[in-house]
């Protein structure tokens, strides 16, 4: 019954975003924008998205070092791309699940570290998102009404937001107690669970102290920079592949907005709230709609689609191995 209940919360939610993009946009002015596009520069974004995941990849593969230090970058763009694909086909985000439960064989680390690694990402991640919207907001003619003055009073938030986010990765050792204190309290109501959680606490937190140490937090860091600063350019590349599009530097805005976006509960591949926020955010800027809306059919296509299909060939991948270990784990680094 609950996940009835969520899947029909996400349908609804989307389906509302759906009918706010095609109520007060014109079918046939779209359907010329997107025949009007360019295709080198579709091609072009496509490359971009690929080298912005190949940066992605390399990011977590150092997170997994400590674990598997022969871990190979092949395994890892196989467990990664795999993820994405059933996030972007699944419901309730089960890549993730996928990711951390169904890939540990097969890369050679334990749960408990895959668990981690994929927190640390996704702090990673809404912290560089964070200050890609900070700049685009200050760079940007952004408009003052509706969805603009609502993205631009929302400066305070987003820093409050970045700081905690930064404050978890550099200073893990920090919230640890608080870890305990839940475990305790969860040990009240069942020692069975608490015995089998804390080992599970002792290990996610032993890596978000791994990875804070020295110059690891800041190269994990610069890949996370290059990762998203290529997801940017993906966005700008398609702007510019549609004509219509009169300001497609509009595009640094709706890349962070857009994907920051995809928290609210939705269908796979976010179909509706994704195309929604961007379609607003690029009006921002000077955009027309149906411009707006060729522009987000082509960006949500060009994230979407290969990431599908490539990850696709990696589940396959996956299952002709046998999911059998594709790197043996060795004796850990000391952290």
């Amino acid at each position: 019954m609950k996940r009835g209940l969520q899947l029909s919360i996400s349908l609804a939610v989307a389906g509302f975003f759906v009918w706010l993009v095609v109520r007060n946009i014109d079918g046939d002015a779209v359907v010329r924008a997107l025949r009007e596009a360019s295709p080198g520069w579709i091609v072009l974004g496509v490359g971009l998205f690929l080298l912005g995941y190949g940066c992605r990849i390399a990011r977590w593969r150092l997170m997994l070092l400590r674990d598997n230090p022969q871990i190979r970058w092949q395994p890892a763009a196989v467990a990664f791309f795999g993820s994405i694909a059933a996030n972007n086909v699944l419901p309730f985000r089960a890549g993730d699940a996928l990711r951390v439960f169904g890939f540990t064989k097969y890369l050679g680390v334990p749960v408990s570290t895959l668990l981690a690694t994929l927190l640390v990402e996704r702090m990673l991640d809404m912290l560089s998102l964070l200050v890609a919207l900070g700049l685009a907001l200050m760079l940007l003619p952004v408009g003052g009404n509706g969805l603009g003055t609502l993205i631009g009073a929302s400066g305070g938030v987003l820093a409050a937001v970045g700081a905690a986010i930064l404050a978890v990765l550099l200073f893990p050792q920090l919230f640890e107690p608080l870890a305990r204190v839940c475990l305790a309290l969860v040990r009240r109501i069942s020692i069975g669970l608490s015995d089998r959680l804390s080992p599970f606490v002792d290990n996610i937190f032993a890596t978000l102290r791994h990875l804070s140490e020295g110059p690891r937090m800041l190269v994990l860091s610069l890949w996370s920079a290059a990762a998203w600063a290529l997801e940017g350019a993906v966005f700008w590349a398609v702007a510019r592949a549609v004509p219509a599009m009169s300001e497609p530097v509009a595009a640094w805005l709706a890349f962070p907005v857009g994907t920051l976006s995809t928290l609210l509960p939705s269908t796979p591949g976010y179909i509706g709230t994704f195309d929604f926020f961007v379609i607003k955010s690029v009006q921002l800027v000077g955009n027309a709609p149906a411009a707006a809306a060729a522009f987000a059919v082509l960006v949500h296509l060009v994230i979407w689609l290969p990431a599908t299909v490539i990850g696709g060939a990696a589940m396959l991948i996956w299952n002709l191995s046998g999911s059998a270990p594709a790197a043996k784990p060795c004796k850990r680094v000391p952290s």
